[in-house]
């Protein structure tokens, strides 16, 4: 293959959509208000809890339908219709419809706000209401009537249309024999038996639609991880974005490290002894007695950075000691700056001992 060719081939790979979102990235869809979300679902624990509190409510949603129809032709028909009984009959109205649908209303309620919370947990994202224009194109609008979405959608009814369909068809073929036989049923008991078939058909129905809407979840998660996968160059660029350039803080880091060389090997002037391996290891001590409760290491290396600091001990004439067991613990327990630890106090003594005893010869 062509060099050319082969290079072309490799970009088109690195810019793949095939590796899962950042957490950088979900972040920033979820600030935008693109979370994994199902319609399905809520729509479908709504109509069942509905049907649950009318069950558990039923006898008291039925006294107060009777108290307002009692009132309606017993009480509001003999009063003369003027602005303030006009404004008092629908004041009543108002409370008693009110009181009668609280608990549907607020069970609704209370189920849509647990079932996005369980979803998406608590967002509030602004992006999603202002308006775009360009969900206005009339091309782009055709491209979605015709979508992958649109036919998933269309597949989404017509399973539910099916489903629904087929357990209607089950319960009523359950109660034929019954069916058959309300005609001679007084009206009261024909009210309640298709109530109960009513509710019965509804939990049904409810039911199937929470595991539609439950697997929907599912499809719509995977579409939203889909929909955010990234690029290999994408996630290069974002990590460039907030890390830097890795050349650019290799390059940081190294003129760092020559730095803290420089200012290091600025402080060997100073030792009073340096302890060496004697090849590998180097580290420069310094002792002041008025001032200090313990030796510090002022200076510490190992091969070219150690050969660097005995050649400026010898140009400054400082005592080189080899002591091959000192100078690696030294090297590996005391960091530059740091002091002797009491298990070395012993053997630096009588290093810094055999030291003074040397200057004072000279």
């Amino acid at each position: 293959m062509p060099v050319t060719g082969l290079r072309l081939d490799l970009q088109w790979f690195a810019q793949e959509k095939t590796e899962p979102a950042t957490p950088r990235k979900r972040n920033e869809a979820r600030r935008k208000g693109q979370v994994a979300k199902s319609a399905e679902l809520p729509a479908a624990f709504i109509l069942v809890a509905v049907l649950l509190v009318i069950v558990l409510f039923g006898g008291s949603l039925k006294n107060g339908l009777y108290g307002l129809f009692t009132a309606a032709f017993s009480e509001y028909l003999r009063m003369e219709i003027t602005s303030e009984t006009a404004m008092r009959i629908f004041s009543d109205l108002a409370l008693r419809g009110t009181l009668m649908l609280a608990p549907i209303m607020l069970a609704s309620f209370l189920v849509a706000l647990a079932v996005n919370y369980v979803q998406v947990g608590f967002l509030f994202a602004n992006d999603p209401l202002i308006p775009k224009l360009n969900k206005l194109d009339p091309i782009k609008g055709f491209k979605r009537i015709f979508s992958l979405r649109s036919l998933v959608n269309l597949a989404k009814s017509i399973v539910k249309f099916l489903i629904i369909g087929y357990l209607v068809y089950v319960t009523l073929m359950a109660e034929k024999d019954t069916l058959f036989a309300l005609g001679g049923l007084p009206v009261e008991d024909l009210f309640g038996y298709a109530a109960s078939v009513t509710m019965n058909l509804g939990l049904k129905i409810g039911a199937a639609l929470i595991v539609l809407a439950i697997l929907d979840y599912f499809y719509q998660r995977y579409e939203y991880l889909k929909g955010l996968r990234m690029s290999k160059q994408d996630i290069k660029d974002e990590h460039k974005m907030t890390e830097g350039d890795p050349l650019i803080k290799s390059r940081i880091r190294d003129k760092q490290r020559r730095m803290a060389l420089r200012r290091m090997m600025q402080e060997v002037p100073k030792a009073d002894v340096v302890i060496t391996n004697p090849t590998h290891y180097a580290v420069a001590l310094r002792y002041e007695a008025s001032d200090m409760d313990a030796p510090q290491v002022i200076a510490k290396g190992a091969d070219l950075v150690a050969l660097r600091i005995r050649e400026i001990a010898r140009e400054h004439d400082i005592v080189i000691m080899e002591n091959k067991p000192l100078a690696r613990a030294l090297y590996d327990k005391v960091e530059i700056g740091g002091f002797v630890p009491a298990e070395l106090f012993q053997a630096v003594a009588e290093v810094l001992a055999y030291v003074y005893r040397i200057k004072r010869k000279v």
